[in-house]
């Protein structure tokens, strides 16, 4: 029989509004398998591979705002897990992880499929418990009960993120057959209540005596989600205030009023050296672009980071206050109390912004066909009620580059590895009916292949690859582009294609070399479809490099006249 800890825990997480579980099958975790994949208000999905498993699985609580289980086997199943677990920490995604193991007595033993899995992520989970594996009084039924309670409180609380629960299990793992499985009522739940955190009107006479000293004024949004109230602030800020608002591609939070082409001059230093704010505002998580900390770490501005938590975010160096409110009371509260500030100020940076975007998409189109110019030209045929995954490397950076867009722009920036890319994808497509298009480069694309491997339709995704045979970032970076050891130890030259890959999983796959073939291939790539479709770029990593130094010179040359 199923034990009553086991109906129990996926009976809260079903009362505490869990609706996806994500499973990997085993013997050891049989219990929980059949218990999520039996319970009528939880949709369950098993995906074989636990790496790209747990990515799915992030891929799905990214967008949907809400815990979803992960459950697999004992032993080294729990490990492949990890990559995903410490990418969801750092991007504050919730996950419950459920790792089934053997009584205590046995680890270590030389007995099959045993690791130490008691705390196995580390730091790298908001919390880890233990569930006894010993329900001989209904104390012990209430203690089970009562971790899981907290472990679903705790992964959905300011800032979110994943929670691990280790469930030793005894044989026998799988119910008589015809036996049913009975959820009980008597599962007890205990919800958090959130709260909102403002500061005290002392704190904002204070901050409002500061900002009477600034005219300078930078505002910072990191990672997160599309919001319209802080868009519209922002705007609002832009317009009135003469705040200028600068944004990475990840901030989904770009419009017009924004500088979006910043990694365009930022390394310029005759011209940064006129940019340097009074006052910089962060929220929100991490961005991209390293020229634009860079330059930040270089100025004598004072920091606020806004963060509900008043947790500390020093990434500029320049860090004198934690406000612990949202971003939305206050941006609300600036828009308020801030007077105009310096409009020669506002204006060099929107100056920079307007002459880049005049110069940089007829340079491209001008150009020679490559990844560079081939993305332009995709991103204007991409739908605009769409969400565009893309993975890290070049392929973000390029989006970074591009400027505005109005997709929502997903990407895994918590560790900013390659690993994952694919899955995180595939577990944004099965929470929406919107079209998901995932731009990657070829080496987090065939790193991640196992993304594919499951049975589930995805005629909503569509892969735009480039592929330039080559890790080519690294002929783009002083140190290794140098090296007589780049191709080989660096860029790992590979020969690899998606066609094989497409028949495999029963993918539509084209294929282009130069820009009438992309032209021709985009024309339908977006009509609606049964399959997933692969559109492979194929591009030469030195070109490429070319490109990008081309259009970097001309955009400079262009700035100085």
């Amino acid at each position: 029989m199923i034990l009553p800890q086991i109906t129990d825990l996926v009976a809260i997480c079903a009362k505490k509004g869990i609706e996806n579980a994500i499973l990997s099958p085993g013997s050891r975790c049989a219990p929980l398998t059949l218990a999520f994949a039996r319970h009528p208000q939880i949709h369950s999905r098993t995906i074989s591979d636990e790496r790209s498993a747990a990515f799915i699985a992030l891929g799905m609580a990214q967008q949907l705002e809400e815990p979803v289980v992960l459950v697999c086997t004992s032993g080294s199943a729990a490990l492949n897990y990890y990559p995903a677990v410490a990418e969801a920490f750092f991007q504050q995604i919730p996950l419950l992880i459920l790792t089934a193991d053997r009584p205590a007595e046995w680890i270590d033993q030389y007995d099959g499929q045993t690791i130490f899995q008691p705390d196995v992520y580390g730091k790298h989970v908001k919390g880890s418990y233990q569930l006894p594996d010993n329900m001989s009084n209904s104390d012990q039924l209430w203690h089970s009960s009562r971790i899981v309670n907290e472990a679903i409180n705790l992964a959905k609380k300011f800032p979110a993120g994943p929670v691990h629960i280790n469930i030793p299990l005894r044989e026998p793992f799988y119910p008589e057959k015809g036996e049913e499985l009975v959820f009980q009522d008597r599962s007890r739940v205990f919800n958090l209540l959130k709260s909102n955190t403002q500061p005290t009107d002392e704190s904002l006479i204070k901050l409002k005596s500061r900002l009477e000293i600034v005219q300078k004024i930078v505002i910072i949004p990191g990672q997160q989600r599309p919001d319209p109230q802080l868009q519209r602030l922002l705007d609002q800020l832009s317009q009135n205030q003469k705040v200028v608002i600068v944004t990475d591609t990840i901030s989904n939070l770009q419009s017009d009023q924004t500088i979006n082409l910043h990694d365009h001059w930022l390394g310029n230093q005759d011209i940064s050296e006129i940019l340097k704010p009074d006052l910089i505002i962060s929220f929100g998580k991490s961005i991209i672009s390293k020229s634009l900390k860079l330059f930040l770490r270089k100025t004598h501005a004072s920091h606020w980071h806004i963060q509900t938590d008043g947790n500390s975010k020093d990434t500029f160096q320049r860090l004198t206050r934690n406000i612990a409110t949202s971003p939305l009371f206050f941006l609300n509260w600036l828009a308020q109390n801030l007077a105009p500030q310096n409009a020669e100020f506002y204006q060099k940076w929107h100056f920079l912004e307007k002459s880049v975007s005049r110069e940089l998409y007829p340079t491209l189109s001008r150009g020679a066909f490559g990844e560079y110019s081939a993305l332009a030209y995709c991103l204007n045929q991409t739908p605009a009620l769409s969400k565009i995954h893309v993975a890290n490397s070049m392929a973000v950076r390029y989006l970074n580059l591009l400027g505005k867009r109005s997709q929502e722009i997903i990407c895994n920036r918590g560790t900013s590895g390659i690993d994952g890319s694919n899955s995180t994808a595939v577990g944004c497509v099965f929470t929406t009916k919107e079209v998901v298009t995932l731009i990657t480069g070829d080496m987090a694309f065939f790193y991640d292949r196992n993304a594919f491997w499951h049975n589930y339709a995805m005629p909503n995704l569509r892969i735009i690859l480039l592929n330039n045979h080559a890790g080519g970032i690294f002929r783009l970076i002083d140190g290794p582009s140098n090296q007589p050891e780049l191709e080989e130890f660096f860029e790992t030259k590979q020969n690899l294609s998606a066609q094989h890959l497409s028949t495999e999983f029963g993918f539509f796959y084209s294929k282009v070399v130069n820009q009438e073939e992309l032209e021709a291939s985009l024309t339908d790539f977006y009509s609606d479809s049964i399959h997933p479709k692969i559109l492979e770029i194929e591009t030469s990593s030195p070109k490429n490099a070319e490109i990008l130094k081309l259009v970097k010179d001309k955009i400079k040359q262009s700035l100085e006249n």
